[in-house]
C-alpha cells in the first residue's frame, strides 16, 4: 500500500482526535479576534473561544452559509492581514458577485500536501505523467492539483479545459498517465478519440482523477471501460480549500476525508440538527489549519453519509460515500425528490444509451411535469420507430419503479446535447417557484 504521508493518514483516531481539538481551539480563536462577521456571529450566540473544551462542543457554534460568504464581498471573511495573503481564487459565481478565498503562504502548502496525498490515492507517482484539464485561473481545482503534482514529483502537463483535439494529440505524444478534469468531460474526450480514429495501443493512460461534479457508479464504470483506465473519485470545494478534501484510493469504498485539516458532520438539511454516523444529510466542514480564510461548519449543500469502518488500505480517516446530490440542484416534482444523478443511475444501468442527458422541469397549470432528453446511438438512431417507442417506454417505466415518478422520455439524436469541458449542465428548470 502506497502513502504519501503515513503518520497522519494512518494516525490512531485516539491521537487525530486530540490533535483536530487543539486545531479547532485554535481556529474558533483566530476568527473570533480577525473576523468581525464570526464574532458577531459567535456573541449573538453566547460562546467565546474559551468554551470550546471537547469535539462535540463544534455543535454550540454557528453554521456558515455560501449567501453569507458573498454578504461579505471581497474580503469581509478573511482572517490574516492582506500583507500575508500570497494566492486569491474566486468561484465562477452565476449570479452577482463571486465568493472569493485566500490564502497564506502556510494555505498553500498545506494544499499541496494534501493533494499530494490525493493523487497519490489515485496512484499517481514522481514517475507519472499528468494532464490537467481542470480550468486553471481563479477556478481552484488547475492550479489545486498542479500544485499537489509537483509536490510529488509527477512531470505535469498544464493544459486547462478545453481544445479537446489538442488534448489527444498531447495525451498520445507525451505519454499522459494520469488525466485529471471533470467526469462529464472524460467521456467527452472517450468519444473524441473514438471518432479521432487513433491507434489507443499508443496512450498509456493508466488512472483518472476526477471530481468537481456528481457522479454516479455506473458512470465511473463507463468511464473505466471506454478509457481504460481506474477511476478515481476526489472532492473538494473553493470554499473549504479547493480540490483535495477527500479522496477514495485503490479500494473504491467511500473517499477518505483528510480530519487532520477538515472536520466533517453531516446535518439534517431543514433543522440543521447533526445527524448520527451512517446517516444520509447535508455534509458540513470546519477547517482547522487554514489561516488566510477558515470556515466554521460551513454547510456544502452536498449529500452524503459518513463512515468510521476501517478501509483495507489502512488509512483511518473517516470517509465519504460519493456525493448523491446537492440540497439545491433537488428537484422537488410533484412532492417527490429527484436527483439528478439517480436518472444517471438509471440510464447507465440500462446502457441502451449514451451518457449524455437533460432534465427539463416546466409546469403545466398546477402540475409540474418532467421531462428527461436522452442522446441515443448512431445505430440506434437508424433503428425503426417502433423500436425507439419501445426503448422510451421502458426508461420511462425504470424512472417509475425506481424513483417512483412519471416523466416524459425524448430520445435525442447523437451530439445534440450541449457538451461542457468543465461542469456539465443537466437540469433547466422553466417553473417560476
Amino acid at each position: 500500500m502506497t502513502y504519501w504521508n503515513k503518520h497522519y493518514e494512518c494516525m490512531p483516531r485516539e491521537e487525530l482526535e486530540k490533535l483536530q481539538l487543539d486545531r479547532l481551539k485554535k481556529t474558533v480563536e483566530r476568527v473570533y479576534y480577525n473576523v468581525p462577521f464570526y464574532r458577531q456571529k459567535f456573541q449573538e450566540v453566547g460562546l467565546v473561544p474559551e468554551d470550546i473544551h471537547s469535539l462535540d462542543d463544534l455543535k454550540k457554534l454557528p453554521f456558515t452559509t455560501k449567501q453569507e460568504l458573498r454578504d461579505n464581498y471581497p474580503f469581509g471573511m478573511i482572517a490574516a492581514p492582506m500583507s500575508e495573503i500570497v494566492r486569491l481564487h474566486a468561484s465562477s459565481g452565476t449570479t452577482g458577485k463571486p465568493t472569493v478565498v485566500a490564502y497564506t503562504r502556510s494555505d498553500i502548502n498545506i494544499w499541496s500536501e494534501i493533494l499530494a496525498r490525493t493523487l497519490t490515492c489515485g496512484g499517481t507517482t514522481k514517475n507519472s505523467v499528468i494532464q490537467i484539464a481542470y480550468g486553471y485561473g481563479l477556478f481552484t481545482g488547475g492550479l489545486g492539483i498542479h500544485y499537489g503534482a509537483e509536490r510529488v514529483g509527477a512531470s505535469v502537463i498544464p493544459i486547462s479545459g478545453g481544445n479537446t483535439q489538442r488534448q489527444l494529440m498531447l495525451m498520445e505524444d507525451f505519454g499522459t498517465t494520469v488525466l485529471a478534469c471533470t467526469p462529464s468531460y472524460a467521456i467527452y474526450l472517450a468519444e473524441a478519440l473514438e471518432k479521432s480514429g487513433r491507434d489507443r495501443s499508443k496512450f498509456k493512460l493508466k488512472y483518472g482523477i476526477f471530481g468537481a461534479e456528481p457522479w454516479s457508479e455506473k458512470m465511473r464504470s463507463r468511464i473505466e471501460k471506454s478509457l481504460n483506465i481506474s477511476a478515481i473519485d476526489i472532492y473538494g470545494l473553493s470554499e473549504v480549500i479547493g480540490p483535495g478534501v477527500a479522496s477514495e484510493c485503490q479500494e473504491k469504498k467511500g473517499l477518505h476525508i483528510f480530519e487532520d485539516h477538515f472536520i466533517p458532520e453531516i446535518i439534517d438539511p431543514e433543522t440543521g440538527e447533526t445527524l448520527p454516523m451512517g446517516e444520509k444529510g447535508e455534509l458540513v466542514f470546519t477547517t482547522i489549519t487554514k489561516e488566510g480564510f477558515p470556515v466554521i461548519r460551513y454547510r456544502t449543500r452536498d449529500i452524503t453519509y459518513l463512515t468510521k469502518e476501517p478501509c483495507a488500505c489502512g488509512r483511518t480517516h473517516i470517509r465519504m460515500h460519493r456525493v448523491m446530490g446537492r440540497t439545491d440542484d433537488m428537484l422537488v416534482i410533484r412532492g417527490v425528490n429527484v436527483f439528478p444523478s439517480q436518472i444517471e443511475s438509471v440510464l447507465l444501468d440500462m446502457g441502451e444509451t449514451n451518457p449524455h442527458y437533460l432534465l427539463i422541469v416546466d409546469r403545466n397549470g398546477s402540475l409540474d411535469e418532467l421531462e428527461v432528453q436522452v442522446e441515443i446511438s448512431e445505430a440506434m438512431f437508424n433503428d425503426k420507430v417502433k423500436g425507439l417507442e419501445g426503448l422510451e417506454k421502458k426508461i420511462q417505466s425504470k424512472i417509475l419503479s425506481n424513483l417512483g415518478i412519471s416523466a416524459k422520455i425524448r430520445l435525442v439524436e447523437p451530439n445534440s446535447i450541449p457538451r461542457s469541458e468543465g461542469k456539465a449542465k443537466r437540469v433547466i428548470d422553466r417553473r417560476n417557484i
